[in-house]
């Protein structure tokens, strides 16, 4: 039994890691552009949109499609990004493990 007491320690020390890279991901930011940077969003590691902005160039009250479709571009690249940091963090944590539950 002396084993799995040892395991019960390592599996509170990796959640204790866990907890402390989340934390730090909330704080890391990410950055994607779409339209040749006339959209940019900004992200955080919790996959939170922090900021957008728009080159006032591509605001054409004809075309609101274009601007909608831009913008939806940068975001999705923005929190595939986002995902993409914490998985790589999460990777490191756990040397490659693939475990349930502590993916991104």
């Amino acid at each position: 039994m002396k084993g799995f007491g040892n395991i019960m320690k390592e599996a509170q020390k990796l959640q204790q890691q866990m907890e402390a890279l989340q934390a730090e991901a909330a704080k890391k930011r990410v950055q994607a552009t779409a339209g040749g940077g006339m959209v940019t969003v900004e992200a955080n590691g919790k996959q939170e949109i922090l900021s957008i902005k728009i080159d006032r160039e591509v605001i054409n009250p004809e075309d609101a499609q274009m601007l909608e479709d831009l913008v939806l571009a940068a975001c999705n690249e923005a929190l595939r990004q986002s995902r993409e940091m914490v998985q790589g963090e999460i990777s490191k944590l756990t040397a490659g493990l693939k475990i349930p539950g502590l993916g991104a």
